[in-house]
């Protein structure tokens, strides 16, 4: 399923869009109806996918070799409801999607960094990566729901 970085980068843009759909009808619900926990449910799972998304944005800014403008942008469309979907037009649109994950060197002097190759032997490993990132996003996560909501709890 996310044998490329296109598809792995699509997946994520889109369902970081549907978790804003989530945590804004649990933001209607509690106005609304008076449900709390739909807000605790939908920003649950909206924040969680926005760890996820810039993870994987700044995973395939490296493997792509991005330069510092459009990993930011990638990164921070996310704060912007629904705007990673036009972000990952744009960066298909404009080729930065365009290939495979690097595996292997390529003779390229930038290989040779130290970043580059982490990079290649997580890759080479797709689920030591997949559980690293999980893990990663997860501890990420419980940090901030210790640390509070934005605004605090108020």
């Amino acid at each position: 399923m996310f044998r490329t970085p296109p598809t792995l980068f699509r997946t994520l843009a889109i369902a970081e869009a549907v978790s804003w759909t989530l945590l804004i009808g649990g933001l209607i619900l509690r106005a609304a109806a008076d449900l709390p926990a739909a807000v605790s449910i939908g920003g649950g799972i909206h924040g969680f996918v926005f760890l996820a998304y810039g993870a994987t944005a700044i995973l395939v800014a490296l493997n792509q070799r991005w330069g510092v403008g459009p990993a930011a942008l990638a990164v921070v469309s996310a704060v912007i409801p629904y705007a990673t979907i036009p972000t990952e037009i744009w960066l298909h649109r404009t080729g930065r999607l365009r290939g495979a994950w690097r595996l292997d060197d390529s003779g390229d002097p930038r290989d040779r960094r130290p970043i580059d190759r982490l990079l290649r032997s997580f890759l080479r490993r797709p689920w030591v990566l997949a559980l690293v990132l999980v893990a990663v996003v997860a501890v990420v996560f419980v940090v901030l729901l210790t640390v509070g909501p934005p605004g605090g709890k108020g």
